[in-house]
């Protein structure tokens, strides 16, 4: 199966690959297949409405099979917040850096035990017009004072995961993928995919 991924962010389309290659899933970008998405005005309240915004407003331009998520990071001591921001939390063209540095600001006089944050992904994948597949994964730790490595985007330097007691920034691919909210959605999502696959060989 070829199924679109409503983005272009590059590091997205490696989670989603490393984790659905194995079920013979070919993701690909709109860049990929020569077409334009557009701007989506996700005005949602929540993850899962951004997320469904967007795989709709892909399905309806490429017709063939999408799949679109909605991540974001939600930190207890800001009432959670940046929560449906997080990506233009600086401003809506902030880079990475830019909202990394606005939230250790805003958290710079919160104790090292109200730290606690939890990231969310909402994935809405759209099959065909009577086929919907849509999971959610969360993954709990807490915001660190400083950055702490290079691997990962976005908050990735900042947010200390519970299992591995150190920031996404230093943990590999594979044991990011292995606790990260991302990395939870897409199995579940994969376990959808299977049965959806299964039932249509019967």
């Amino acid at each position: 199966m070829k199924l679109l991924l409503a983005s272009n962010n590059q590091h997205k389309l490696s989670e989603l690959s490393r984790i659905l290659a194995p079920l013979g899933v070919d993701v690909v970008t709109p860049k990929h297949i020569g077409i334009n998405l557009g701007d989506v005005d996700e005005n949602g309240d929540t993850f899962a409405e951004n997320a469904k915004i967007k795989a709709e407003n892909a399905y309806k331009i490429a017709k063939m099979p999408v799949i679109a998520d909605d991540t974001g990071l939600s930190v207890d001591a800001l009432n959670g917040a940046p929560g449906v921001y997080t990506a233009r939390y600086a401003g809506e063209n902030a880079r990475d850096k830019d909202n990394v540095i606005k939230l250790l600001n805003n958290m710079e006089n919160v104790d090292d035990t109200e730290r606690g944050a939890h990231f969310t992904t909402c994935i809405y994948c759209i099959i065909d017009d009577n086929t919907t597949i849509s999971v959610v994964g969360e993954c709990f730790g807490k915001i660190a004072r400083e950055p702490q490595g290079d691997e990962g985007f976005g908050y990735d330097p900042v947010f200390i995961c519970n299992k591995f007691n150190k920031t996404f920034a230093l943990c590999t691919p594979e044991e990011k993928d292995s606790t990260s909210h991302r990395g939870k959605a897409l199995r579940k999502f994969a376990d959808e995919l299977k049965k959806y696959c299964n039932k249509e060989k019967t």
